[in-house]
């Protein structure tokens, strides 16, 4: 019989691709993962792993027996989910990851409806951005991710999640109070020999900068990386450079400070979703924060 643990470890590597990106993810050494999956390789009577220079990838049976250990997970889990969701009422813990606009926005006041409406539910959440809070989710460490994706930068499906949007959000201009005047819709044109402010956190924000500029036939000069909103805010009121802010992100003191307009051309709309693995996906918990989450 396989060791659940072991079957985790595979189906990881094969997303992954590097020992050492699982060794991280689930907090062990490189070591201790090659030893894990040498033991599952003798329980399996059959090479899982092959050389390839310095790195390791799966050979045609490590990757039959790491789509087994998928269904295998998901069949453990959905077991035990069902257990659980026969006491009725959700309760327990659910453990969330978001990134922050969304948190303060939508999520915190979903919560804390909960808080009063079912008491033996307890929502706890970490801050991440979207490609973290995948991984948390897929290797276990959180049960829902809130991600988003840019329509001019999309994501590809992350195997072995299921994702329930929830809301769209305009991209908007936010620009320095010298350009209270401006037009709306404005001409991205306008705005080529601007400095840019970008999201330091993760590349899509570059990506959708570049791709909607150069539809608009210029390469932006991305000047500053400011991961927080209120901060990119301050900087343009201060005429520091302009931004792609997405609506939820002007929700704040600042945006009182600058000027915003719609880009002319195609929309440009985040899209944000609930995503998690299959199994969790009818559980009274998560169905719980859906619910809350859809009111708002």
């Amino acid at each position: 019989m396989f060791d659940l643990a072991r079957l985790r470890l595979l189906r990881e590597l094969r997303h992954r691709g590097t020992m050492t990106a699982v060794a991280e993810a689930f907090g062990l050494t490189s070591s201790a993962v090659s030893q894990q999956l040498a033991t599952l390789e003798r329980e399996a009577r059959l090479a899982l792993l092959e050389r390839v220079g310095r790195r390791v990838r799966l050979t045609p049976g490590g990757e039959r027996l790491a789509g087994h250990a998928e269904t295998i997970l998901q069949a453990v889990e959905t077991a035990e989910l069902d257990l659980k969701a026969a006491r009725g009422e959700p309760e327990g813990v659910l453990h969330v990851a978001a990134f922050a606009t969304f948190a303060r926005a939508r999520l915190l006041p979903a919560i804390l409806r909960l808080r009063d409406r079912r008491p033996g539910l307890q929502v706890v959440l970490q801050e991440l951005e979207p490609a973290a809070s995948l991984d948390a989710v897929r290797d276990g460490r959180c049960d829902l991710a809130i991600s988003f994706a840019y329509n001019l930068a999309p994501r590809p499906p992350t195997p072995g999640l299921i994702g329930h949007p929830l809301m769209e959000e305009p991209i908007l201009l936010a620009l320095p109070p010298a350009w209270a005047d401006a037009p709306e819709p404005l001409e991205l044109a306008r705005l080529a020999d601007q400095d840019w402010i970008v999201g330091s956190r993760q590349g899509d924000d570059r990506v959708l900068a570049e791709r909607a500029c150069a539809a608009a036939g210029f390469a932006p000069r991305m000047t500053h990386g400011v991961g927080d909103y209120d901060l990119q805010l301050e900087m343009i009121a201060e005429g520091l450079g302009v931004a792609f802010v997405p609506e939820l992100g002007l929700r704040s003191p600042a945006a009182a400070k600058v000027a915003v307009r719609a880009p002319a051309g195609p929309p440009l709309v985040r899209r944000i979703a609930a995503v998690t693995r299959p199994a969790l996906a009818a559980s009274p918990r998560v169905g719980a924060l859906l619910a809350e989450l859809a009111t708002s």
